[in-house]
């Protein structure tokens, strides 16, 4: 093992040559960076694929890192930004094969088909939330999952995203906006009305 378990003796045993330093950092980083990459990629498939990108990313650029952020900030930085590409990848993908085959628009998972050994417990509410996450464009998407779920302030989204602090206002207002009226409509077309909550 290594006689500094903190990240930058870490990072430094892994930049001397000990890449098994770098397992440590995931197995340290990885269940708190999950929750977001889900929320963000909505299937748990798509998100085990993207945190391993992620961190396989961020290894294969160790050399960049210089600090300014601590490890945790910079590897989310990179699962975020590759979630976003992720998805507007495949919405061009699939626009492209709706015009050239004439066929409808699918989504590449739907959450509620997950294997029940997904690593998070998956309660009704979550799984109405996520399909309401679902519902929004991708940079809605995130700026509700960063300022909601993640608690970052609005100069660290920006930062994240490379857009302004009103841009990411704007976005986070117009996603509120949308998600209420959705949660709304799936709370009464899906929960028995025993059963509603009223703070959605």
């Amino acid at each position: 093992m290594f006689g500094c378990q903190d990240d930058k003796c870490l990072i430094d045993a892994c930049r001397a040559g000990r890449t098994e330093a770098f397992g440590v950092l995931v197995s340290r980083y990885q269940d708190r960076l999950y929750p977001t990459v889900l929320r963000l990629a909505g299937c748990a498939e798509d998100a085990q694929d993207l945190m391993q990108e992620a961190f396989l990313r961020a290894f294969q650029k160790l050399d960049r890192f210089h600090g300014e952020s601590s490890f945790y900030t910079w590897v989310y930085r990179i699962a975020v930004n590759l979630t976003l590409s992720s998805h507007r990848r495949r919405r061009v993908a699939a626009r492209r094969r709706d015009e050239s085959r004439g066929h409808t628009l699918e989504t590449a998972c739907d959450p509620r088909d997950n294997d029940p050994s997904a690593p998070l417990e998956r309660s009704e509410r979550d799984r109405l939330i996520q399909n309401a996450l679902n519902s929004l464009a991708p940079d809605h998407r995130a700026v509700v999952v960063m300022k909601e779920f993640d608690g970052l302030r609005y100069e660290e989204i920006g930062a994240i995203l490379g857009v302004p602090v009103g841009t990411v206002r704007s976005r986070l207002h117009r996603a509120r906006c949308e998600l209420r009226d959705r949660l709304h409509v799936l709370v009464d077309d899906e929960v028995p009305a025993a059963q509603r909550v009223h703070s959605v």
